[in-house]
């Protein structure tokens, strides 16, 4: 007589079945640090009027997540925008000074022109000529910087109007403690998660991101796609420097290059990526002879002329020396 022995389940622990949770929703664990910080806030600042902090502090949120949106779908492709800052500050300073000569909607179809033929380039350079996204980036913000600096010379008369119903988006409150921005933020956080999660274009994102080479063979046309993205990444990019511009009711070139997280000067930053590019590739007589001559980048000084062509050039080196030196264009 032979006996049976039937393998009990596993059973996964309490605890482990938590941090599963956590670790597959993060939305959880950001939530309950939300709630301590609101907490933490009440206890440092006993006399605070919570709904008006709350709604203030969403109104002034709200273009900051516009901005990161840019990087979400970027990141998704395995890619980078570090041109979104300064295509935001184009795009709300070009609005803002070209409102009382074109009309406050014209003024905005510029802005927002400006962007998609940013990203454009962008979406080129990257999808078609296989230009490394962060290089790209770094070398299109520097020319949009040179380019909106010279602009700001030549029509320094121009002084920056927000318009009105930008203002009012940006900055009013209906019911008191709803900030009206919420009417631009919902419908698009609402179309950009549809997008991602319920189109078959979202679905090519995450492919693209996960296995670019393995997308391709299965026969998706990955410069088609990382056009796309980047060309959304500066619309995107320029709603959120309107909205900065509403709810500071200035605009300047450099409206919201703070907030890219850069702690140094971008021609640092392409020097720094273009020198450890150099050592990675050392050998070729191109790359050894190429890259040192990055950091002696020009100044506007140095080229005795306005201040703005410099970086103009310096983003035209970073971008279009890559095409010479890096081994996987073409």
């Amino acid at each position: 007589m032979t006996t049976t022995t039937t393998a009990r389940p596993y059973e996964e622990s309490t605890g482990r079945r938590v941090r599963r949770l956590l670790r597959d929703q993060p939305v959880i664990p950001l939530t309950i640090l939300l709630i301590a910080l609101v907490i933490l806030q009440l206890i440092l600042q006993p006399s605070l009027n919570l709904p008006a902090w709350a709604a203030n502090t969403v109104r002034v949120a709200i273009p900051l997540a516009i901005l990161a949106s840019c990087q979400t779908i970027t990141m998704l492709t395995a890619g980078i925008d570090l041109s979104v800052a300064f295509v935001a500050s184009m795009s709300a300073y070009l609005m803002a000074t070209q409102s009382f000569a074109m009309g406050d909607p014209m003024a905005i179809l510029l802005g927002l022109g400006a962007a998609a033929l940013v990203g454009l380039i962008n979406g080129i350079g990257i999808g078609v000529f296989r230009v490394n996204p962060l290089i790209m980036t770094i070398g299109m913000g520097l020319i949009v910087f040179g380019f909106t600096t010279v602009y700001q010379l030549e029509t320094i008369s121009n002084l920056p109007w927000i318009p009105r119903a930008i203002f009012d988006l940006a900055t009013s409150y209906s019911f008191r403690y709803i900030p009206n921005s919420l009417v631009l933020f919902v419908p698009l956080a609402a179309l950009i998660f549809l997008m991602l999660k319920r189109t078959g274009f979202g679905r090519l994102l995450y492919a693209v991101g996960d296995n670019e080479t393995a997308a391709r063979l299965a026969g998706v046309r990955v410069w088609q796609v990382l056009i796309v993205v980047y060309l959304l990444s500066a619309l995107l990019a320029a709603i959120a420097g309107m909205m900065w511009a509403g709810s500071t009711n200035t605009a300047t070139i450099t409206l919201v290059e703070p907030f890219l997280l850069l702690a140094f000067w971008p021609r640092d930053a392409a020097k720094l990526v273009y020198m450890g590019e150099a050592r990675a590739h050392a050998g070729s007589w191109w790359r050894r002879r190429l890259f040192p001559r990055v950091g002696m980048l020009p100044t506007h000084a140095s080229l005795g002329g306005p201040r703005g062509y410099a970086e103009i050039g310096a983003g035209v080196l970073a971008a279009g020396a890559t095409l010479v030196v890096h081994p996987e264009v073409g």
